[in-house]
């Protein structure tokens, strides 16, 4: 995973730059680097990392304005962000992460630590990006950004729990989900419901897609499970 990726580094703090760029060169990373506010902003922008170590004290800019201009950019909106700062700095830092920053580390820090933690942040990306991506089942196609279900180029008219009830189906097709796990995933840990609820859902998502009748198939006192579609 780490060998292709690559981390932008924005500090001003010459030893902590050159400590944190070997552990990080040390695992595979590729590192690029900047020392001051406006130069981070602009290799943010022009060298697209998959995430970016930033400072919050930088001469120029200091990280939170980096932090804001970098989620107002839809170039890098979404890319992950670790701030490092100071123990004296928690007001600024709790502004860093309601600015979007992923996660921080306080000054002074194990580089190890950071390593492992960049590890991590890059695995949560990853997993978005697979959310993000349109499921598929036969001529159905559900695009989770779009909120929008197609048959062929039909668009079909989905409730918010008929399109979770479709969405959970549909990444984990060939598996048993059971009523009470669909009821947490798609109606919430507070529903107080009957698990009748699932089975009045799962009947009219069958009402509104055809294709998919024979395809739930429903396992008895337990719940549903979407045929895999190789099947």
């Amino acid at each position: 995973m780490t060998s292709a990726r690559k981390i932008l580094i924005v500090e001003d703090e010459r030893d902590i730059l050159e400590l944190v760029t070997h552990y990080l060169e040390k695992d595979g990373f590729r590192v690029r680097s900047a020392t001051d506010g406006p130069n981070g902003l602009a290799a943010a922008r022009h060298e697209r990392p998959d995430l970016i170590v930033l400072d919050l004290m930088l001469p120029g800019m200091d990280g939170l304005e980096i932090c804001r201009k970098l989620r107002a950019d839809s170039a890098t909106s979404l890319t992950p962000i670790m701030m490092l700062t100071a123990k004296t700095e928690e007001t600024d830092r709790i502004v860093g992460l309601e600015l979007g920053a992923d996660d921080y580390l306080t000054k002074p820090f194990s580089p190890k630590e950071l390593v492992a933690r960049v590890k991590a942040l890059l695995r949560r990306a990853e997993r978005r990006e697979d959310d993000g991506k349109a499921l598929l089942y036969g001529s159905l196609r559900l695009d989770p950004v779009r909120h929008e279900v197609r048959v062929g180029k039909q668009e079909v008219t989905l409730t918010a729990k008929e399109f979770g009830l479709l969405e959970q189906l549909l990444r984990n097709q060939g598996r048993v989900l059971t009523r009470d796990v669909l009821l947490n995933s798609v109606w919430g840990y507070d529903y107080h419901g009957t698990t009748r609820t699932v089975d009045v859902h799962v009947r009219r998502l069958k009402q509104k897609l055809p294709l998919l009748e024979e395809a739930i198939i429903s396992i008895k006192s337990l719940g549903y499970k979407l045929r895999d579609a190789g099947e």
